[in-house]
């Protein structure tokens, strides 16, 4: 189990890493940070382009980092966006990828530059997922 703690020392990776964001369209920036199942922290960041369908969200920035850096089982992920004062969980596309590598009950935290902050987990995030219900 992931401690709080270790949430907050992620979390603050993702918001550090929100700052090197390419957003010059949407001026909306993320930063991801995922924990591998070694201990690694590997980060992402959005990466936008003229064209929106071919921007780069990023916690998919970060899961494909980690699965070239040979990591394929993520512990935890933390998502900071620091230009919404509320929290922004992470997209439909993203949570589909990152089920790919992260258990039902990997814990996510995301929140913005508010107080506010969202704990939850992978499976909260994607009910119904056909990857663990074949499984099961």
């Amino acid at each position: 189990m992931i401690e709080k703690l270790q949430m907050d020392s992620l979390f603050a990776q993702a918001r550090q890493a929100a700052e090197m964001a390419y957003a010059p369209y949407s001026k909306f920036r993320v930063g991801a940070a995922l924990l591998c199942e070694d201990g690694s922290i590997v980060t992402g960041v959005n990466v936008e382009n003229r064209s929106f369908g071919l921007s780069i969200c990023a916690e998919r920035n970060a899961a494909a980092t980690a699965v070239t850096m040979g990591k394929q089982k993520f512990e935890a992920l933390a998502i900071s966006t620091p230009d919404s004062k509320k929290p922004v969980g992470p997209c439909g596309a993203c949570r589909q990828v990152l089920s790919e590598f992260m258990q039902p009950d990997a814990p996510v935290r995301f929140a913005g530059s508010g107080p506010d902050q969202v704990d939850s987990t992978i499976g909260d995030l994607l009910p119904w997922d056909s990857l663990y219900e074949l499984k099961g």
